[in-house]
């Protein structure tokens, strides 16, 4: 770990020690604080703003260290170290192609035995295990159609119909999110 990294642990478990606010924070008051950290991290990204997104990782890198750092200061039995462990063997067991013996000859390759390493590992018995509800509608949308094969039903249904158009993108190689972003935007350019 680099000093910063070591520094940035020791300086969260400290404000968990002695900081009455950060104390009588948990994993359900601190909720909202990753979510806006995430969103805000994206906005940085479509933005273009290489300082600004260094930034918003910083913000969005706390929030882990403070995560853990509760787990371990509640008695959970882990903290950042076992965060780090876990991701770091999850990449290491998910890259044969890098750690392994495995030969790929494409990025498609690569995100094909990803998807079927991640199957094994998780047994997952219904399509949709594992997509977060909490997801933004068409992030969820998407998720759901790479996991369900049946085509969205043809309706009147407005919630059918996106659906489709979400099938749509996808068919397109679009993310339908961006996209539905990017004319909000310019829509709102216009007004």
């Amino acid at each position: 770990m680099s000093d910063s990294l070591r520094e940035l642990v020791e300086v969260m478990a400290r404000l968990r020690a002695e900081c009455p606010w950060t104390r009588e924070q948990t994993h359900e008051s601190l909720r909202r604080y990753l979510i806006e950290e995430a969103y805000e991290t994206l906005e940085a990204l479509d933005a273009g703003d290489s300082d600004h997104l260094r930034e918003e990782l910083g913000d969005l890198l706390m929030q882990v260290v403070f995560h853990a750092e509760i787990a371990a200061s509640d008695g959970e039995g882990w903290g950042i170290d076992e965060v780090a462990a876990g991701i770091r063997d999850k990449l290491v067991h998910r890259n044969p192609h890098v750690f392994g013996d495995v030969t790929v000859s494409s990025a498609a390759e690569v995100d094909a035995n990803w998807q079927r390493l991640k199957a094994e590992k998780k047994q997952r018995t219904h399509p949709i295990e594992g997509i977060p509800s909490e997801l933004p509608a068409l992030m969820y949308a998407d998720k759901v159609l790479d996991r369900v094969a049946s085509q969205p039903a043809q309706s009147d249904d407005i919630g059918d119909r996106l659906l489709a158009l979400v099938a749509e993108a996808k068919a397109q190689g679009v993310d339908a999110e961006a996209a539905l972003k990017s004319a909000a935007r310019r829509h709102a350019d216009q007004g």
